[in-house]
Order: C-alpha cells, then structure tokens, then sequence
C-alpha cells in the first residue's frame, strides 16, 4: 500500500540574490502548501528537508523545478507514514554547510569527483583508498561505511582541523569522502584538494541515494543512517543488517536515540527504552540532577521517588567501578 507522505531531501549550489527576502517568501509558499521541515537559504544556495503529503510535495517539487535555479536539483524521495517534522523553518545563513573557515570554499569551482553508488561502491574496496566520514561523532556511531575513518568531531566546522592533526592517514591514498545527502561533502573535498590532496571524490547524493541504487542495495553500509528529523535513522543496507550502534549506558547492541534530558546539556545518546528510564535520560550525574531536567518533570517524579532512583544508579556505577 502506497504511503500518503513524503520527505524530501535536496541541495543546490547556486547564486541566490537577497537569500534574507527569499526565505522569507519561500517560507510563507511552504506554510501555504502545508510542508513541514527545515530550509537553509544563503547567498550561496538552497539546502533543505521537508515532509507533506504526495500532492502537497509534487506541489513543492514542481514549484522548485520551475525556478531556473533549482531546475536541475536533484531531489530525494522518502515514502512516510506521516510527518517528519513538527514545525516549518525557512532561515537564512552566511553557508548552507558551516566549515568556518576564513577563505571560503565555492563547490561551483572546486570539489572533489562526484561518484556514482556504483563508483564509490568499488573504489572503496580498492586498498590504496581511505574513506572520510564527513559527518558527526554521533551520526557515525549509529551507522557508517565498513571501514571508514570516523573523525573525533562533535561539529562539522572541527573538520578540517581534525584532518591537519591526522594528515598522515590520507597521505598517498586516493581520498573517498561521503556525508547523508551530499551537501557537507561539496565544501570538504574542494577543501581538501585546496589543501593538496589530489585525489579526492565524494558519494553523489550521499548515503541517502547509495542506499536506494538498484544495483549496490546499500552494501558495505552498517547500522543505520542518521536523519535530522523526527525518524532519527533510516536504513540503508537492503542485503544485511549490522548492529553497529551502542546503548550509552550499558554497551549492548542499540540503534535508537534520545537526547539528554538536561536542554543545557542536550547530548546525542543511543539508549534503549530500559536504559532510558534507568538512568532518566540523562548522560551524567550532573544532568540527572540538574533543576531544569525534563524527564523529571515529564514524569511528575516527587522528591522521594528521584532521590530513591538516584541511589540505584549510583550504588551499581560505585560496584562498577570497583
């Protein structure tokens, strides 16, 4: 049976005069069509995520593709049982992809190779190439490329740093980079061949299109693929299904996230719903204890009851540490 909603995933890099006026138009067209999601708009493009229904979002797409701008974007389709977003946000940005750096990247004069599912499928396996995740810590630890370097970065901006203090491991090699749709890998393989490295390529169209190529079916990928909305991960490999994700607290096979329960603190965890509960969503004695968490009060829990739940946790973490 075919799924009323989509979500929409797509990029482009192209020149946007006044990006402050056209989010703001582009905004009120989304409310007026009923999308939900979230919209990036700069001088230098449009980045953007979006759920609605078929006739709303074939709406939006012939909208887009009427515009000589975006007329050749790609877009990817996922099918959805409802909304993936609670709220539409249109905004405005100095960069679609944040790598803060002082001389910028332009992707419409230097990047990397673009690599069919196929290409990056077989360069891959090939022993003279290293494979870059471009992403997040967080967004690795759940799903990732067998074998792939995962960068000890909590943003996208601690790339490039984080490549200069470990250039020694894509020395000689023919540099494979891939991120979730495609838009964050534009700006790092031009960066990286700014930087010297000659051989550099990137996924075409991200994890999100590897995944659904007829012919490679996700191969290669485990675990499952972070998304920045309301789903939080999608599969990717349609032949084999490989745990890779591990419960915060205890270390056991998981694939399913929750953030902290402190906003101040709000970290990415992999959880499971006992682990949640047990340790109250909350990744540190500090943020269990904090005045302002939320699953304390989500869950109406009285001085007593937190103070007893407290106890446990921290006598088994005593035990644990010997």
């Amino acid at each position: 049976m075919e799924k009323q909603y989509r979500v929409l995933l797509y990029y482009q890099y192209v020149p946007i005069e006044d990006p402050e006026m056209f989010a703001a138009e582009h905004l009120a067209f989304c409310k007026e069509l009923g999308l939900l999601g979230r919209i990036l708009v700069s001088a230098e493009g449009l980045n953007g995520t979006v759920s609605g229904t078929i006739e709303q979002t074939d709406k939006y797409m012939q909208a887009l593709k009427e515009d000589p701008r975006f007329t050749s974007m790609p877009i990817k389709i996922d099918e959805a049982d409802g909304h993936a977003f609670k709220k539409m946000h249109v905004r405005h940005r100095n960069e679609l992809v944040n790598l803060s750096l002082e001389d910028d990247v332009n992707p419409l004069e230097l990047t990397g190779k673009h690599l069919s599912p196929v290409e990056f499928y077989e360069q891959m396996q090939s022993p003279d190439t290293v494979v870059i995740d471009a992403r997040n810590d967080y967004e690795f630890d759940v799903g990732h490329f067998r074998g792939a370097v995962r960068p000890d970065i909590e943003t996208f901006r601690e790339l490039p740093e984080w490549i200069r203090d470990n250039k020694e491991i894509l020395e000689g090699k023919k540099i494979l980079t891939y991120c979730t749709g495609g838009v964050r890998c534009e700006k790092f393989s031009g960066w990286l061949k700014r930087e010297g490295f000659e051989d550099v390529s990137q996924l075409d169209g991200g994890i999100v299109t590897y995944g659904k190529d007829p012919e490679v079916q996700g191969k290669l990928w485990d675990g499952q693929c972070y998304v920045f909305d309301n789903r939080l991960t999608v599969p990717v490999n349609q032949t084999e299904h490989v745990v890779v994700g591990k419960d915060f607290f205890t270390g056991e096979p998981c694939e399913r996230y929750v953030n902290c329960a402190n906003p101040a603190c709000n970290r990415k965890m992999i959880a499971t719903e006992e682990s949640e509960h047990k340790y109250m969503r909350s990744c540190s004695h500090e943020c269990r204890t904090s005045e302002r968490n939320l699953y304390v009060k989500q869950h109406n829990l009285s001085e007593e009851e937190f103070q007893e739940r407290l106890a446990v946790i921290e006598k088994e973490q005593a035990i644990s540490q010997g």
